[in-house]
């Protein structure tokens, strides 16, 4: 990953390495209090990620170091400025604007890791070449699914929105693979139901490939994408907000624009059908 941004040094330290569940829950909050973490004590960690102390020993031992402290030595060591709650952000912002300002941050994250535009472009390759195209989505992750199958039935020719669970969604999945399907998008955001995880091991089984996108390189799903590109989810307010996964879902849209040579001319044969019905108002 490229930028120098704390999340993304946390984010190279965490890559490649074999975590536990658990280790994954304590680099997600990490990741997610990137600017805090080489602040926290192991005890304040544990209740971040609402685990025991022991585990936070045990995932700092994980990543190479003799325990926490070292770990947190090596973090202050590469992190330039102090905490992120220094200066009084709270006292400055109520809560509304907070929700905000942490979703900025979200898409600051999102700005570095798009600094590689790579792992982008390959899952633009991949969704363009899928006929059909199967796109997952349950639950809290529903409408981000809903609106990429929406502007991609403009340049794709055959999208299939999974937005529903149950027993006909390997049904779905054995449909369009017979049809010619290769690849599945998912979107993947917490809480994280188990039908989307069980239905991308499927795919998988299927010999479908899966992209997705996720908030988080150590949700659940990754054991069970091929591709994973994350998006932070917010979590100030009382549900989780989510602006980075869905704007980077309009990044893989173009994307896969770029592996489609009859996207501009599709999208040109819509906007002449729509004004002559009329379709929209000026």
């Amino acid at each position: 990953m490229s930028g120098s941004s704390p999340a993304a040094r946390l984010q190279r330290l965490f890559e490649g390495q074999r975590l536990t569940p658990t280790q994954r829950r304590i680099a997600h909050s990490m990741v997610r209090r990137a600017a805090d973490a080489p602040f926290l004590s192991s005890v304040e960690l544990a209740e971040l990620a609402g685990v025991s102390q022991p585990s936070v020993t045990r995932f700092a031992v994980a990543l190479g170091f003799d325990g926490y402290p070292a770990l947190r030595r090596h973090l202050r060591d590469v992190t330039p400025d102090g905490p992120a709650g220094e200066g009084g952000v709270e006292e400055r912002f109520n809560e509304y604007q907070q929700a905000v300002l942490a979703e900025i941050e979200n898409l600051r994250q999102l700005s570095a890791l798009l600094a590689d535009p790579a792992p982008v472009e390959r899952a633009g390759r991949l969704l363009a070449g899928s006929r059909p195209l199967l796109v997952l989505g349950l639950r809290a992750a529903s409408s981000q699914a809903r609106g990429f199958g929406y502007f991609a039935s403009k340049v794709h020719p055959d999208v299939r929105v999974l937005d529903e669970g149950g027993s006909m969604l390997h049904d779905r999945v054995d449909a369009a693979r017979r049809a010619g399907a290769s690849a599945l998008m998912c979107f993947a955001l917490p809480r994280h139901p188990r039908e989307v995880v069980d239905a991308l091991a499927y795919a998988r089984e299927q010999g479908l490939t899966v992209v997705t996108v996720a908030d988080s390189a150590f949700a659940p799903v990754a054991a069970h994408s091929d591709l994973l590109i994350p998006g932070a989810v917010g979590t100030g307010l009382a549900f989780d907000t989510a602006c980075a996964p869905m704007l980077l879902g309009r990044v893989l849209l173009e994307a896969m624009c770029d592996g489609l040579p009859e996207a501009q001319a599709r999208l040109e044969e819509f906007d002449a059908r729509a004004a002559s019905r009329g379709l929209f108002v000026e």
